[in-house]
């Protein structure tokens, strides 16, 4: 039975880290391009303290808690990790992504900011993100009531976690992935906090007292962003199966359907085009009254960046 990262025995939940920023625009690229500079000068030692030392706060051109909430960004987004020596390095994504010559180094295509909303609600440690994102299973939620839900949580599985710590988290996932409602309900860009809040996966309703979480066909969801979730949910749920079905891909904790808040007729449509739009890599069938994708070569010879990469090719 698959219940999700967040119920794996291993799991260690993060709720604290973000120094109670959500992460702004240029944050990602700012890191990576200070810990990428010192990996192509052979440096990659002096990463291990690049976030703490005397030097940091000018690199970074903010103050310390700032900067923390950088790193702590960028490793849920998966742009930095911390190898076995302790040095901070550039990921695989990132660099496709953010170097100079990258894809999008400067996030400008949604697929960009739906990858590293990927990486947080599927793959991090930050339990609220996840559970949100793959387990909440109404449309509509305060912050009180996820506060509640995640301390429930904790006490199950006998996490330490103070109720002023989830309250925080929770208030900065809201912050992060919303835009604030003026007081003349006019929208300006200056509400936009962070580049989560451009996805619309939050809606404030009630002046800001209630969310919605907004399911649909997210139509600034590309195919390529998609393959690439999907790939690596698959790789994950059951590698060694060449076939994984409608339901699975829309319901599973994980699965692109959950993370990506797509609805059932959402991943449908995306699926009744996977011939063309994986290039012929999976295929949809519909036999018997079963709904399913067909990998049409072993899962582990399939590269998700290189579905990822389809989003930002110029037909």
């Amino acid at each position: 039975m698959n219940r999700g990262k967040l119920f794996e025995d291993q799991f260690r939940p993060q709720f604290s880290g973000h120094e109670t920023f959500p992460l702004r625009y240029g944050w990602l690229k700012k890191v990576f391009d200070a810990v990428y500079s010192l990996e192509l000068e052979n440096n990659v030692s002096d990463t291990r303290d690049i976030f703490i030392n005397d030097n940091a706060i000018a690199r970074f051109g903010v103050g310390k808690n700032m900067v923390m909430s950088m790193r702590h960004w960028s490793t849920a987004c998966n742009v930095i990790y911390e190898d076995h020596d302790k040095n901070i390095v550039t990921t695989d994504l990132a660099r496709l992504l953010l170097s100079n010559d990258g894809l999008d180094p400067w996030m400008e295509n949604a697929s960009s900011i739906w990858s590293f909303h990927w990486q947080i609600a599927a793959k991090s440690s930050k339990a609220t993100y996840l559970w949100l994102f793959n387990h909440f299973n109404n449309n509509r939620f305060d912050r009180a009531a996820i506060t509640q839900n995640m301390l429930e949580l904790s006490d199950l599985s006998n996490w330490k976690v103070a109720e002023a710590t989830v309250r925080r988290d929770v208030e900065c996932l809201v912050r992060a992935y919303s835009n604030k409602v003026s007081k003349d309900e006019k929208f300006t860009e200056e509400q936009i906090e962070s580049p989560f809040a451009e996805l619309g996966l939050i809606q404030p309703v009630n002046r800001n007292d209630v969310f919605q979480i907004r399911r649909g066909n997210q139509a600034s969801l590309g195919n390529g962003i998609f393959l690439y979730a999907l790939t690596e949910f698959w790789q994950q749920y059951t590698s060694e199966s060449r076939t994984i079905t409608l339901e699975t891909i829309v319901y599973e904790p994980g699965s692109p359907g959950r993370v990506f808040c797509l609805d059932e007729d959402g991943v449908a449509d995306r699926l009744y085009q996977i011939d063309k739009s994986s290039k012929g890599l999976f295929s949809w069938s519909e036999t018997a009254g079963l709904r399913q994708v067909i990998a049409n070569s072993p899962l582990s010879e399939i590269d998700p960046l290189e579905l990822l990469k389809l989003d930002y090719v110029i037909e």
